[in-house]
């Protein structure tokens, strides 16, 4: 990958196919609306590419001056473990799950983010009332993949505020590496509601 510096202040979209997405049409239109005077430029990555380009993309984003940091989708989690001494610091989110799905600058400090529990969060908030499990019930999680996993931390800071959570939690899901990968992240915070996981299989 080469990279050429910036001319334009921008923000960079990692992705595989970015070309494609709906944001390179959606930015323009915010950019112009909150008056950023910024440009959004794709990275595209195959999957689990060499490490070695997640690095230079990532040094080369905190080392231009006009580069002002990225959106990163499919490859959040191999991003990080390729870059991690390049950032100055990681959020709370980003330090639990092992991913960054943004990356922002602070001067000359590059910082990286994990936003799926917050975009998880603001998605339950508009659904759920307030007060809604304050007689109880469960909440089923159908799948255990990153959407879920977001929504378990959102709701386990919701409930170490002493906010209204659900009385427990189930989640199914049809393969036994996600729900372990779920389990670990709850493990390593002490997950707060009580929650049961369920190996639900095609054949059961």
């Amino acid at each position: 990958m080469t990279c050429s510096p910036a001319t334009r202040r921008t923000m960079y979209f990692i992705g595989v196919t970015t070309g494609k997405s709906s944001i390179m049409k959606v930015f323009p239109a915010w950019a112009d609306h909150l008056g950023l005077n910024a440009v959004i430029s794709g990275m595209d990555f195959a999957p689990n590419s060499d490490p070695a380009a997640y690095r230079e993309a990532v040094a080369f984003i905190r080392d231009d001056p006009l580069s002002l940091g990225a959106l990163v989708t499919t490859h959040k989690m191999n991003l990080l473990r390729a870059s991690r001494d390049l950032f100055d610091a990681l959020d709370p989110y980003a330090r639990t799950l092992g991913e960054v799905s943004s990356i922002s600058k602070r001067g000359t400090r590059l910082i990286g983010h994990a936003k799926d529990p917050m975009s998880a969060g603001a998605s339950y908030e508009a659904i759920v009332p307030a007060g809604h499990w304050r007689q109880g019930g469960a909440l089923c999680l159908l799948g255990s993949g990153g959407s879920s996993l977001a929504l378990t931390l959102y709701l386990h800071n919701k409930a170490r505020a002493g906010e209204d959570v659900p009385s427990r939690i189930v989640v199914t899901a049809r393969r036994e590496p996600s729900l372990a990968e779920m389990r670990h992240v709850h493990d390593k915070i002490g997950f707060l509601i009580p929650i049961d996981y369920r190996l639900e299989r095609d054949d059961a």
